[in-house]
C-alpha cells in the first residue's frame, strides 16, 4: 500500500475537510483519506500508485490549493507492533 501526503491550504473548518476527502474519493479508489485543516494536509491511503498530478487536480477542483505530495510505502501496523 502507499501513503501520499498532500499539503492542502484554503481548509478553514470541517466542512472543509470532507469537501478534500469527497473529492478525492471521487476521482480515486482509495482506502482512506483523512484532511486536517491545523496540519494543512490530506492524507491518502491506497492500494495501488496515484497519478500525483491527477490527484492534485482533484484537490484544486474542490476550491482548495494543493502543494507538494509526499508518497511513502505504508504497511498496517499490527497489534503491539507486529
Amino acid at each position: 500500500m502507499w501513503k501520499y501526503t498532500a499539503r492542502v491550504d484554503g481548509m478553514m473548518c470541517g466542512m472543509c475537510e470532507s469537501h478534500v476527502n469527497d473529492a478525492v474519493r471521487k476521482a480515486f479508489p482509495v482506502k482512506k483519506v483523512t484532511s486536517s485543516r491545523s496540519k494543512k494536509e490530506t492524507v491518502v491511503l491506497s492500494e495501488t500508485e496515484l497519478d500525483e498530478a491527477a490527484l492534485r487536480d482533484a484537490i484544486q477542483a474542490a476550491g482548495y490549493d494543493a502543494g507538494e505530495i509526499r508518497k511513502e510505502p505504508w504497511e498496517k501496523k499490527g497489534l503491539f507492533g507486529r
